[in-house]
């Protein structure tokens, strides 16, 4: 079961991601395709989060990991796509979010 919401999860954050990235083409709002590709691209994260809940993810750690990886993949796609410059202490933050991620699911398993 775990595994089926490690996949849920991971389709939480790619819908996110794409939720983001037509946020950033929407121009405010203006273009409605990209409005539509908000819409759908939240919708079916926060749907594939739930899922992921309810197949026994823990809350805390499924928000922390969608929050997390989802923040700083989408850093890198305004670095690759829209060419917004990171600077050193940026990418250091994105390190220490990568990190983050990383301990919280080894949390449970070190603990014990």
């Amino acid at each position: 079961m775990l595994w089926q919401a490690i996949i849920y999860l991971a389709l939480a954050i790619a819908c996110e991601i794409a939720g983001t990235i037509f946020l950033r083409l929407s121009d405010g709002f203006s273009k409605w395709p990209y409005v539509i590709g908000i819409t759908v691209g939240y919708g079916l994260a926060f749907w594939f989060l739930s899922l992921s809940l309810k197949l026994g993810m823990p809350l805390g750690m499924a928000y922390a990991i969608w929050a997390g990886l989802g923040t700083a993949i989408i850093a890198l796609v305004g670095l690759m796509l829209f060419k917004e410059p990171l600077a050193f202490i940026q990418w250091l933050g994105i390190v220490c979010i990568i990190l983050g991620v990383v301990l919280l699911n080894l949390g449970g398993k070190i603990s014990h």
